[in-house]
């Protein structure tokens, strides 16, 4: 069941991308595993994904202890505490959810102390919901220029998380403004390079992001299923 919705997202981003005009191999599929165990990591492996997206430090430890030497490249894609930040800062491939100044100078020091640069994506609340972590788009760019000041951190773009509507509409608008806040940090030559990456959309709104341009989609559920037991916190 797991390689055959890989296989059929794999189809619908080749999709999207040709539709907006796009070369699919430009959108890379993070396959988000919270509350799965390494079984169901193991068999989205088997259909080649090596991209897996954990919200939760804890479980994301456990899971990493338990396929040690599976070559797999771990994001952290939930809200994440400076006080859990040392326990991912020797191996974690890419964090998409930096907020603050605070957040990046506890990844900035625990990256430090273990001799190397952490990538790193600056989240961005564009859809206004009060549930939602992430930096406000009208303060995101003075954002950018603080988390790139620190020399043991690497910004290579940006995440948000769509609103949770049907409405294509809505998640579009969201989607265009982080585009654009990319686009404008890039004009400014925010950083050392250009920014790469743009995190945005999951399973119920991943073809408009692709739409909007969208470098990485953080897909779960079409993938694993509904998700039936709590995760770590």
């Amino acid at each position: 069941m797991i390689a055959e919705n890989i296989q059929n997202i794999g189809e619908n981003l080749k999709k999207a991308a040709i539709q907006a005009g796009r070369n699919p191999d430009d959108v890379k599929l993070i396959a988000v595993s919270k509350t799965f165990g390494a079984d169901a990591v193991t068999a989205a492996m088997q259909a080649g994904i090596m991209d897996f997206g954990e919200n939760y430090v804890q479980e994301l430890t456990e899971k990493r202890e338990a396929l040690l030497q599976s070559g797999i490249r771990w994001h952290f894609i939930g809200h994440l505490q400076s006080n859990k930040v040392k326990y991912i800062a020797d191996w974690v491939h890419l964090i998409h959810s930096v907020d603050s100044e605070g957040l990046a100078a506890e990844i900035d020091k625990r990256a430090a102390r273990t001799g190397r640069t952490i990538e790193v994506l600056a989240e961005v609340n564009t859809s206004a919901e009060a549930t939602k972590y992430g930096v406000k788009p009208e303060q995101a760019l003075d954002l950018l220029k603080r988390i790139v000041r620190f020399p043991n951190i690497r910004l290579n773009g940006l995440m948000t998380i769509g609103p949770f509507t049907d409405d294509a509409g809505a998640s579009r608008t969201a989607f265009r403004t982080l585009r654009e806040l990319f686009q404008e940090a890039n004009r400014q030559g925010i950083g050392s390079a250009p920014l790469e990456v743009l995190s945005m959309g999951m399973t119920h709104d991943y073809t408009a992001a692709i739409a909007e341009g969208s470098t990485m989609v953080r897909i779960g559920t079409a993938i694993f299923g509904s998700r039936t037991t709590q995760s770590h916190t």
